[in-house]
């Protein structure tokens, strides 16, 4: 029996490829076909409110995704609204990925001639992370995390204390807690007074005196005897 002819060893990575290509063709074009496009929409900006909201020229108001900049009054919260105006005046606006929030209120990635703003903001610490999901969620958390740990913005001593730096006879500690809103003063002696941070960017404080924090609306922590 006549032996039968073998395929040229070179033949088959070549016949192989052949036979994938079609295949790889096929597949990216389904995905194109399938992925929905992320719609975007060119705008101008009429004006900056805060640290994370704008004004557009059609009168909606929207706030930056990802975004929670200090409200103006307090620590970071004017240096926040400056980096904002510089970002966005005179340049031609893109709103992505718009959602509502709980409030009804539409939260949008922002570009600025091509620079994605929210990204800029939260890099320079002047505002805070908030957890979302959008295609920028990942970068985004990266950069709130670098901000955090080079201590800038709202998280150097400006606004971020451990001790009073500019009266140091004013030790009281007002503090409020993220999930529940309480606000809570400690004085020093009190069992967590010491592993207390002043946050100033959302508006906790040093107190003088129990009476001038009572004034403020902070409570006595239970923790102080």
């Amino acid at each position: 029996m006549p032996a039968r002819k073998k395929s040229p060893p070179q033949l088959i990575p070549l016949l192989g490829l052949l036979l994938l290509i079609p295949s790889l063709l096929f597949n990216a074009y389904f995905l194109k076909k399938t992925r929905p496009e992320i719609p975007t929409q060119e705008t101008e900006l009429l004006a900056v409110s805060d640290g994370d909201s704008l004004v557009l020229t059609d009168g909606r108001q929207v706030r930056l995704r990802h975004v929670d900049a200090p409200e103006l009054g307090f620590c970071g919260g004017q240096e926040a609204k400056d980096l904002l105006t510089k970002l966005v005046k005179g340049k031609t606006l893109t709103i992505a990925e718009e959602i509502t929030d709980y409030h009804g209120r539409p939260l949008t990635l922002v570009y600025a001639d091509g620079e994605l703003v929210n990204l800029t903001m939260v890099a320079s610490g002047w505002t805070r992370y908030h957890t979302d999901k959008s295609s920028a969620a990942p970068q985004l958390r990266e950069a709130a995390n670098r901000a955090r740990e080079g201590n800038l913005g709202i998280f150097s001593p400006l606004c971020y204390q451990k001790e009073n730096p500019d009266n140091p006879a004013c030790a009281v500690k007002g503090n409020i807690d993220k999930n529940s809103d309480a606000r809570k003063y400690y004085l020093p002696g009190c069992a967590q007074y010491k592993f207390t941070i002043i946050e100033k960017d959302i508006g906790e404080n040093w107190f003088c005196s129990e009476k001038e924090a009572l004034a403020a609306g902070f409570s006595k922590a239970a923790t102080c005897h």
